[in-house]
């Protein structure tokens, strides 16, 4: 016989819980915390948005006309115009002062020919001042169709002129110099070396130096009010060349046209015309 099967009854179903009804106190609490976590919400999105227009408010305002450099204020320049500095500083647009940039502005001012060194400070609400230090001509070249260039001893070419300005010592060589801010090239620096050296006991009878190309190399020439002519030859033993030609000078007659050769030092000579 099979045995016999019991079949399997369903558990008994438990009747839900009841729920517990909430306190009204707490229902009250939470709704209270609810509010107010909205409203310190609020308070913070207005914060915000507060500060935010506060800090456009203040970029606008610093911005506008009111503080833009209106009033610049130019020292020290006698070769450029208020114009050029205030172009080459980037002041022309008169921007706020925020936007001035005191250090590109100095690198614009020293690109100008005739400025050495400047500073520029912002001065609120509306004021920029420019202090500027000028070169110096020493020397000047002549240029093709009468004209004339200035330059400082170190060869910066600072303006080309109609007529030869009195007082600077004239030099000439190999190479005509540029447009102002460049500086002359290699073949002249003989001439400004020779230039920049020449000593108190006959400067002031120096009325050019030239500079002469040669098979060997550049050599200097200078012409004297006397009138003659120094052949220095090239840039050595400088100071004993110098020697020579103030013995030679002081002790030697010397006539209109005579030439000076001190190329090789201690061992001066003269040739007539």
């Amino acid at each position: 016989m099979s045995p016999t099967t019991t079949p399997s009854r369903p558990a008994p179903s438990r009747p839900p819980r009841p729920q517990a009804a909430i306190d009204p106190r707490i229902s009250a609490r939470r709704a209270e915390v609810t509010r107010l976590l909205g409203r310190r919400r609020l308070r913070i999105v207005g914060a915000v948005l507060a500060v935010a227009l506060l800090v456009f408010g203040a970029w606008s305002l610093l911005h506008s006309s009111l503080f833009s450099a209106r009033a610049v204020t130019v020292v020290g320049a006698t070769h450029e115009t208020t114009a050029q500095i205030e172009a080459a500083a980037g002041l022309s647009h008169h921007p706020s002062l925020l936007d001035v940039n005191t250090g590109a502005a100095v690198r614009g001012l020293e690109g100008l020919p005739w400025v050495r060194t400047a500073t520029v400070s912002v001065h609120w609400p509306d004021g920029v001042r420019v202090m500027v230090s000028e070169q110096v001509a020493r020397l000047v070249m002549p240029l093709s169709g009468g004209r004339w260039a200035e330059l400082t001893a170190s060869g910066r070419v600072l303006a080309v002129v109609a007529a030869r300005p009195p007082g600077l010592l004239e030099m000439s060589g190999p190479q005509s110099p540029g447009l102002p801010g460049t500086t002359v090239g290699a073949p002249d620096r003989l001439g400004l070396e020779v230039a920049a050296t020449l000593p108190v006991s006959f400067r002031a009878q120096v009325t050019a130096v030239n500079v002469e190309p040669g098979a060997s190399g550049a050599w200097v020439q200078l012409a004297m009010t006397t009138p003659i002519l120094v052949n220095i030859g090239n840039a050595s033993q400088l100071t004993a060349k110098y020697e020579d030609v103030t013995t030679m000078l002081a002790n030697v007659p010397l006539h209109d046209g005579d030439t000076i050769d001190v190329s090789v030092p201690g061992a001066p000579t003269v040739t007539g015309p």
